[in-house]
């Protein structure tokens, strides 16, 4: 019989040690290094009992490899398709996280029910009868998802094997166990073991393979660190529980960009697709006040119409405090420095707050513009009409500075019923016969001239 090892790891980072230590020296936290057993043994194929599956890969030359593009497996949420870049790709591994109730069971739960391939649904963490429940609230009638409750990774795959699946769906990685390994479920051993074997999977049969992961406090996804390594796609499901919109955000893509943005709505009957993310990011107020402007940004391909709001108030503890939701705090500060050394904006002594409405976070430094203009506003107490629009970078010289694709950003504003858009002279504008005002200014100085 063979000797059975055992090894310590960390259950934050995942780092293994020979021995047991009181701090990891990777992650630098204490008391997370746990003795997990280790038995190596001859494993398994998932199948097989199937014809063909022992086959031996052998090398060939890279010109002699088909470069034909794979055909994708699209679904009918357009959002989700937009994160992963046009749909599913065969064989892959694509990782969902996301705080607890964030809506992520739901989520693919409702994508299971609409697929049109038939799909195995595996729950570690709910019965069948749970499940159902969600299914009858989501309202969605479908015959061609199975639902498995089930934790032992032989066991899914043998029903794999006799359902033939299109997608599989493991909620959540973090319940699975495998019999090669004798740690409990959820340990750092586990889930990598599991992973391994359900690329193994996804890579030989061409099914792919989406898995629920749960996060840690400080917001990274519980494991190893290598388990993002490992899958192909790593989706982030964001949002604030007191709220009803969602963001999907993808944080890895092998097929696709990780700049595309998904924008879903929490209702009693699931989550509804936002196919227009400006209706929710710009306020319904109809007063004009001072302190807010909008700007265009851009998410991957989607062109965004954002608020931003700002605050600027007569510092009361002496030290001014500078604070920003959304958006870089040291970008801030330095638009802030531009401000007081070119425009001669006294800022200095003041309290600055900024927020970005609708809870995302933007890293777009074609938003600086529109920046600028909120702290002026604010500053002035004069408002900004709700029909001007901005979208340019600020450089430390108070020089306006052009930005990318400015005819997409024009064109969204124009559709959304903007009257003026304010840009960079630098740009080149290939646009014609558009209804919309563009003022073209190359300075600081141009602005507040314009605007106040």
């Amino acid at each position: 019989m063979a000797k059975v090892k055992t090894s310590f790891f960390c259950q934050n980072c995942g780092t293994q040690f020979s021995k047991w230590q009181g701090q990891c020296s990777s992650c630098k936290q204490w008391n997370t290094i746990v003795e997990e057993v280790i038995q190596k043994e001859v494993k398994a194929n998932w199948q097989k009992q199937e014809k063909g599956s022992s086959r031996v890969a052998k090398p060939t030359l890279i010109h002699e490899i088909s470069s034909a593009t794979e055909k994708r497996l699209p679904t009918s949420d357009k959002e989700l398709d937009r994160v992963l870049g046009g749909g599913i790709v065969p064989g892959s591994l694509i990782l969902l996280g996301g705080e607890p109730g964030i809506g992520k069971s739901t989520l693919l739960l409702q994508i299971s029910l609409k697929l049109p391939y038939k799909t195995l649904y595996v729950s570690g963490e709910e019965s069948q009868k749970q499940i159902k429940m969600r299914a009858e609230r989501i309202s969605q009638k479908n015959s061609n998802c199975f639902v498995l409750t089930e934790t032992k990774t032989q066991n899914i795959f043998k029903q794999v094997a006799e359902v033939e699946p299109d997608i599989v769906v493991i909620d959540s990685i973090q319940t699975l166990h495998s019999d090669y390994i004798e740690s409990s479920a959820g340990s750092i051993s586990q889930i990598r073991e599991c992973t391994t074997e359900l690329i193994k999977f996804a890579k030989e049969s061409g099914i792919p393979v989406f898995l629920i992961g749960h996060i840690t406090k400080d917001g990274n996804i519980a494991g190893p660190k290598i388990l993002e390594h490992m899958v192909d796609t790593v989706l982030q499901f964001e949002g604030d529980r007191n709220h009803v919109y969602r963001i999907l955000r993808s944080l890895k893509n092998r097929f696709g960009s990780t700049s595309e943005l998904g924008i879903y709505e929490m209702l009693s009957d699931g989550l509804r697709e936002v196919h227009n993310p400006s209706e929710i990011l710009i306020s319904k107020n109809a007063d004009e006040l001072s302190g807010t402007a909008i700007a265009a940004t851009l998410e991957g391909a989607r062109p965004l119409m954002i608020e931003i709001q700002a605050l600027v108030s007569t510092a009361v503890y002496g030290t001014p405090q500078r604070s920003a939701t959304g958006y870089n705090a040291k970008r801030l500060n330095m638009l802030l420095a531009v401000l007081e050394k070119r425009a001669g904006f006294k800022l200095a002594a003041k309290d600055v707050f900024l927020n970005i409405t609708g809870g995302i976070s933007i890293d777009d430094t074609a938003i600086d513009l529109a920046v600028t203009a909120a702290i002026l506003s604010s500053n002035e107490d004069e408002e900004i009409s709700k029909t001007n629009c901005f979208a340019a970078e600020i450089g430390l010289a108070g020089e306006i500075r052009p930005v990318n694709r400015i005819d997409q950003r024009i064109l969204e504003a124009e559709k959304l019923g903007f009257t003026t858009f304010f840009a960079s002279k630098h740009n080149k504008i290939s646009l014609k016969n558009t209804k919309i005002n563009i003022v073209l200014i190359s300075r600081i100085e141009d602005v507040v001239a314009h605007l106040f």
